[in-house]
């Protein structure tokens, strides 16, 4: 008897394969990659499990399963990652959007849902763009100014602001930190989810994310020198009263925000995240 041909099939076939191979959530995995090959969403691939597959798709199938099954994430398989309420095209080349920055992008629009004057934005390190280009998307009325020292992620946050249909609010420069920021420009709003992982904790990341996300968006080998520099960017690039809020290490967050009010940034508060972790700083400028 020969073996079926249908979606379900291939789906059990795939599970047990990257099961086999340690990969965590594999029925999940499979589902999204087979979903997105297909054009489908989850629930409608529950819907077709009957449905036969072409030859075709069942080799560009094989050949998403093989890269999952080498811990590749699934973000970068489909080229995509949802975020907070968007789809972001991602690459290797960016940081695949975590929820934790979701949280911030959500704390924002709360801050911010009352406001309708036009504002200015500095996503500081903006890798993807998740978080300026999805506020420019909530906030019909911001202006965002996206950086990044990547000029490959800055084209990735170029296509996703096009995607997002928001380029035109949108101004992108290559820069470390604020090096090409003229000091004339003042922001109403800087937000940043710097890296801020230290270099002796790479053995602890998972796997996937070491062998194939990029070290420079995640991992920094002197925490406090660096934020020193993001601080004062945030300083001198505020305008009086303005407000800043950076995603970073629970671990060291109430060193940071100490270290954030000696940068002329003060009312600053320590919010947890979902898992009732400290992971965000917010502050304004108090000159």
């Amino acid at each position: 008897m020969t073996d079926p041909n249908n979606i379900l099939h291939f789906l059990n076939k795939s599970t047990d394969f990257l099961k086999k191979k340690g990969i965590p959530s594999a029925r999940t995995d499979a589902e999204w990659i087979l979903a997105d090959l297909l054009r489908l969403t989850r629930i409608q691939l529950y819907a077709k499990f009957e449905m036969p597959l072409s030859s075709k798709e069942i080799e560009e199938y094989r050949e998403r399963i093989v890269d999952r099954s080498k811990s590749k994430p699934v973000a970068y398989i489909i080229g995509k990652k949802g975020f907070h309420q968007f789809d972001f095209f991602v690459n290797e080349s960016v940081l695949i959007p975590r929820p934790e920055t979701e949280e911030l992008v959500e704390l924002i629009r709360l801050r911010y849902e009352k406001e309708d004057k036009p504002l200015q934005l500095w996503d500081l390190g903006t890798g993807s763009g998740c978080i300026g280009l999805s506020l420019a998307k909530l906030f019909p009325h911001f202006f965002v100014t996206l950086t990044d020292i990547s000029e490959e992620s800055l084209n990735v946050a170029k296509k996703n602001a096009e995607n997002l249909q928001v380029n035109d609010r949108c101004n992108f420069i290559l820069s470390d930190l604020a090096n090409k920021l003229s000091s004339e420009v003042k922001f109403d709003l800087i937000l940043s989810n710097p890296p801020y992982i230290p270099l002796e904790e790479k053995e602890d990341i998972m796997k996937d994310v070491v062998a194939y996300e990029p070290h420079q968006a995640l991992f920094i080998e002197n925490i406090f020198e660096f934020h020193k520099q993001i601080f004062q960017s945030f300083a001198d690039h505020l305008i009086p009263t303005g407000v800043f809020a950076i995603e970073t290490h629970p671990k060291f967050i109430h060193k940071l925000a100490d270290l954030a009010s000696t940068f002329s940034l003060g009312d600053i508060e320590i919010i947890k995240d979902s898992s009732s972790k400290d992971r965000f700083i917010i502050g304004k400028s108090m000159i």
